[in-house]
């Protein structure tokens, strides 16, 4: 089984993959994680050094190692199915799942967090970053619908979320 999880940041998508591999006893593997490993360096330290296209593109080449992996969890970035044939990738080859939250509810989660994620950093208050997060989403909203699965996970723990995914999961 192959199961990626797509969603905007702050959805949850390493905690919950990383807790769904566990429970189903399946390799977990975060996308972001892969691409630091390999750069030997952060994923702000790469936007900021070698910009966000050279990022992009490490992010596709690795898309396409782990694809060709055995069964595993996958946690991918945010912004991974909008470039290259990466949404193509996933869909084609794993049981995509989207984690689906509004915009009021990741601002309040991203806040605090804001600086150490390249594309919030330059944003000061909370309404600049609702404001950019309904935009993203806005953008972003028909490529995770695509997704063969989408949970809310607004209100629920990770472990709450961990349960529907099983009880719901096609196979």
């Amino acid at each position: 089984m192959k199961l990626a999880l797509i969603g905007y940041m702050g959805s949850g998508k390493s905690t919950v993959s990383e807790l769904l591999a566990h429970k189903l006893q399946l390799k977990y593997v975060d996308l972001d994680h892969e691409i630091s490993l390999k750069n030997q360096a952060s994923i702000p330290e790469i936007f900021s050094k070698k910009g966000e296209i050279y990022f992009r593109k490490q992010e596709n080449l690795l898309l396409q190692t782990i694809i060709s992996k055995e069964d595993f969890v996958l946690a991918c970035g945010g912004g991974t199915v909008m470039y290259y044939d990466n949404l193509e990738l996933l869909t084609q080859n794993t049981q995509t799942i989207y984690l689906a939250a509004n915009a009021s509810f990741l601002a309040k989660r991203l806040y605090k967090d804001r600086f150490h994620r390249p594309l919030l950093q330059h944003l000061k208050t909370e309404e600049e970053l609702l404001q950019f997060i309904q935009i993203h989403l806005f953008e972003r909203q028909s490529y995770y619908e695509q997704a063969k699965l989408k949970i809310n996970i607004e209100g629920k723990t990770p472990e709450e979320i961990v349960t529907e995914i099983i009880l719901r999961n096609p196979k």
